[in-house]
């Protein structure tokens, strides 16, 4: 994959401020965007994620854009070159993640409409779930991001500290 037709367009998200949408109709399978940036150490990432949290603790915004490329190294997406980074998280994401040969794609886990946002599961860890509310709005979301494997456990999670609160 070394190119990518247009089908996508930026605009404002009911989820998250801005958001990624398709411009035409896009089949299931489809590389949608790549999702570009710098390429970074392990050690670096770790830096810039904490900074950037940080940050977004005390302006309220979540904008951490890196992405696991593999052992070794992350890719920083923080940059104006990467529309990617617009994609939003939904509990019932239309889109995927995928490293094809080093590089991070968004592809089509089903037909998306014209107009649909394109979204996708960020896949955040249990351990720092509560401190990303999710606003995707399906039916199936819990009002955190959290990876879907750890879904059930949050969940059991927010019962137990509802019932210590009553």
């Amino acid at each position: 994959m070394t190119s990518e037709k247009r089908s996508y367009v930026v605009r404002r998200s009911s989820i998250h401020n801005r958001g990624l949408y398709a411009k035409a109709d896009i089949e299931e399978g489809e590389y949608i965007i790549q999702y570009k940036g710098e390429k970074i150490s392990k050690a670096e990432s770790e830096r810039r994620a904490l900074a950037q949290e940080a940050r977004g603790r005390k302006n309220g915004s979540g904008q951490v854009y890196i992405f696991e490329l593999n052992k070794r190294y992350d890719l920083d997406g923080k940059t104006s070159k990467n529309l990617a980074k617009y994609a939003n998280h939904s509990c019932e994401p239309n889109c995927e993640a995928v490293n094809y040969r080093g590089e991070i794609w968004f592809v089509a886990l089903r037909d998306i409409e014209k107009g649909e946002e394109l979204t996708f599961d960020y896949g955040y860890a249990l351990e720092s779930a509560l401190d990303h509310r999710c606003r995707c709005g399906t039916p199936s979301c819990i009002g955190y991001i959290v990876n879907e494997a750890d879904r059930p456990k949050l969940k059991k999670m927010l019962r137990k500290k509802k019932k210590k609160t009553k």
